[in-house]
């Protein structure tokens, strides 16, 4: 278990090599060998109580949390479950991502993917950086129900430059906070060696997106194709038919023929 305890602690934080000042890395290592990487930009809206000028009723403001790069981090890493746990500002905010590895039975025989699991984000409305005069300042807990987001199949990373957003329910009179996501690449397990990513898996959006960006290039192409082979026949077709004699239209000329 000490051992164990150990591996666990072995983590490190590498945010300040990522020329995006709002782009975080987190590294977890096992038996000094990498075993889960994640690098992502992060923001949390909280919206909260605060109250009006009339000192009855109650306003809902919003705080905007982004994910500091002095967090401190820990990681565990299993063959099935995975876990990162970050914390940032005296502990005021937690943020703990869970992922889930699972075999799936498919036309194809069994399959495994990974995904994330749960997300849980504990927040301080009594911290004063984000949360101005919030009414009964205190800590809660924003969660997910169910959730099957990142999911990739095993064996590789999780890439998606696109912004996404979930959605968790909070201890705070049910209050909806936003997780806002970006430039993602995640892998919580089979990392093939020491600080590298697998062949990455594209989330949908940049797919969708790098097909927009290449599709006029390729019907570009093709139309371009299309006008040289329509000019080649042309061109084709007119030596042929100039290389043949040509018959008078008009009978006077026939006299004049042989």
């Amino acid at each position: 278990a000490a051992a164990r305890l150990a591996a666990e602690q072995e983590v490190e934080n590498l945010s300040g090599l990522s020329p995006n000042p709002e782009k975080d890395i987190f590294v977890v290592r096992e038996n000094r060998t990498t075993c889960l990487m994640a690098e992502f930009a992060a923001k949390f809206i909280v919206p909260y109580d605060v109250w009006a000028s009339n000192y009855v009723d109650l306003i809902t403001e919003q705080a905007d949390i982004p994910l500091s790069r002095g967090a401190e981090m820990k990681g565990k890493c299993g063959t099935n479950e995975s876990e990162l746990e970050l914390s940032w500002l005296d502990q005021a905010y937690t943020l703990k991502l869970s992922f889930l590895k699972e075999w799936h039975n498919t036309s194809r025989g069994p399959e495994a993917s990974w995904r994330l699991s749960r997300i849980q984000f504990t927040y301080d409305t009594s911290e004063r950086t984000y949360f101005k005069d919030a009414v009964s300042p205190g800590k809660h807990t924003a969660s997910s129900h169910r959730l099957s987001a990142l999911v990739t199949p095993a064996g590789r990373s999780y890439e998606c430059q696109a912004q996404q957003t979930i959605s968790l329910v909070s201890s705070d009179h049910q209050k909806s906070v936003q997780l806002l996501l970006s430039e993602v690449r995640l892998q919580p397990f089979d990392i093939p060696a020491d600080f590298v990513f697998s062949e990455e898996h594209k989330c949908p959006v940049d797919q969708r997106e790098q097909l927009e960006e290449t599709l006029p290039l390729i019907l570009g192409l093709i139309l371009g194709l299309v006008i040289v082979i329509t000019l080649g026949i042309y061109h084709i077709h007119h030596k042929l038919t100039a290389s043949q004699v040509q018959i008078p239209r008009d009978r006077s000329q026939y006299k004049h023929m042989g």
